[in-house]
């Protein structure tokens, strides 16, 4: 299939590498142009702006920063929603909130455009995997012809519904991420204040009935005091910022997530905002009088 890819950061070029080694033709994307040298190399094409992607593919993957990026990809001057033919599918998986989502859907409509909301639960080293979650909503006929596209980016692929069912569950999925860091930062600091060992509590709950791919994503690097960015404490906050509003959208109090959400903050204000969201712990432990180790940053 012919695909395009527009922004090349941590989670971009891993999909774009994905299709690129599945046999797809790909044309990349990124405003800083450099970002693109290495899948060039790979056998990608380089397009100059968004709009020149639809000259060499017939559906565009976005993976943005946030609602702000989506609008400039999608509507400025050379924007994936000016130019191109007739039957162009846009699948956008960013996570971004439901209220763009929805006005670019409108948007998308009205340029005879099938926009798929794609957002994905994974980080870059899964996507390298070949185990990343893709959550899609949109229309049906669009999601059928990419489907097999997508299944090559991450096997897990689940379709919802027609309008921004997957930006909720995404956003969804994030809280409870947020949450279950949040539990195991308080967990491991009592452990550890009451003589507790870090790497065998870890192992414990690992095993145990709160186990989970995320506590043993965690466990290494938090044995090696490790909090090098997967996914950073100032990225979760924006998510769970959106999750708010959502909840407020449909009148759905969410006091867990606005209180893990503040507790990030407090992280970005100590200046590790751009640690991976396990922040939390160390956040924690100087709140308990305990001198935090911070490596591999």
């Amino acid at each position: 299939m012919r695909i395009g890819v527009v922004g090349l950061g941590r989670m971009g070029e891993p999909i774009a590498r994905r299709l690129l080694d599945s046999g797809h033709e790909v044309t990349v994307f990124n405003r800083t142009a450099s970002r693109a040298d290495g899948l060039v190399e790979r056998g990608a094409r380089r397009a100059g702006s968004p709009a020149e992607v639809w000259d060499s593919a017939d559906a565009s993957i976005t993976m943005i920063a946030d609602d702000k990026a989506l609008r400039t990809v999608m509507h400025g001057d050379d924007g994936l929603l000016r130019a191109g033919p007739p039957g162009r599918i846009v699948i956008d998986m960013s996570t971004v909130s439901v209220e763009a989502s929805r006005a670019v859907a409108e948007e998308a409509m009205a340029a005879g455009i099938a926009y798929l909301r794609a957002p994905v639960s994974g980080n870059p080293s899964v996507v390298e995997a070949g185990n990343l979650t893709i959550i899609v909503s949109g229309d049906r006929g669009a999601f059928e012809l990419v489907e097999p596209a997508l299944r090559d980016i991450g096997p897990n692929v689940f379709y919802l519904g027609a309008g921004e069912e997957a930006r909720v569950m995404k956003l969804a999925l994030n809280l409870m991420v947020a949450g279950t860091a949040e539990l195991m930062a308080e967990a491991l600091v009592l452990g550890e204040a009451s003589g507790l060992g870090r790497a065998a509590m870890l192992e414990v709950m690992g095993t145990s009935a709160v186990g989970s791919p995320f506590v043993k994503y965690k466990t290494a690097p938090l044995v090696a005091d490790d909090y090098s960015a997967t996914f950073t404490a100032t990225m979760m906050h924006k998510d769970l910022s959106l999750a708010l509003a959502a909840g407020q959208a449909v009148a759905v109090p969410l006091p867990v997530t606005d209180l893990v959400r503040r507790l990030l903050e407090q992280c970005m204000a100590e200046g590790m905002g751009d640690l991976d969201l396990m922040a939390l712990l160390p956040r924690l432990e100087r709140e308990a009088g305990r001198d935090p180790k911070i490596g591999g940053v």
